[in-house]
């Protein structure tokens, strides 16, 4: 088995969010690995020919920011060599592209239980990363 080098995590300050980081957390330190930490602010409207399309107004990119300046300050002190990604798309198809960009072994995503709308069109981000992704998934209840 290969050493576990990159770990990618989605965080969006959520309390799911916030047990996937300390997760990560973990596992960086126990393995020796790498951090990534990012925070997608999603698009409203779809995108059009390989642009973004007009990001969501009540979730934006300076909200995502200061999500990572959070994430940076619960891991500050510890034993972890850490990177802020931030970025702009569809949060799973993003956390996906963050980690195949950065070679992760491990992508690690929180979860919270999905009200009936989300469950009706199919809108787990944790569910969707789990099924694109090309490395393993730790979803973290």
């Amino acid at each position: 088995m290969e050493k576990m080098k990159t770990i990618v995590v989605g965080y969006d300050a959520t309390e799911p969010a916030k047990r996937a980081l300390e997760r990560a957390a973990q596992l960086a330190e126990t393995f020796g690995a790498k951090l990534i930490v990012t925070s997608v602010a999603p698009v409203a409207l779809p995108a059009v020919r390989g642009t973004y399309g007009a990001v969501d107004p009540t979730d934006t990119p300076e909200q995502h920011h200061e999500e990572l300046v959070e994430a940076h300050g619960y891991l500050r002190g510890r034993a972890i060599e850490a990177e802020y990604q931030p970025a702009i798309g569809e949060p799973a198809d993003t956390i996906v592209e963050v980690a195949e960009l950065r070679d992760a072994d491990l992508i690690v995503v929180g979860t919270r239980e999905p009200n009936l709308i989300q469950r009706l069109l199919g809108q787990s981000v944790s569910e969707a990363v789990s099924r694109q992704a090309r490395c393993d998934v730790l979803i973290v209840h």
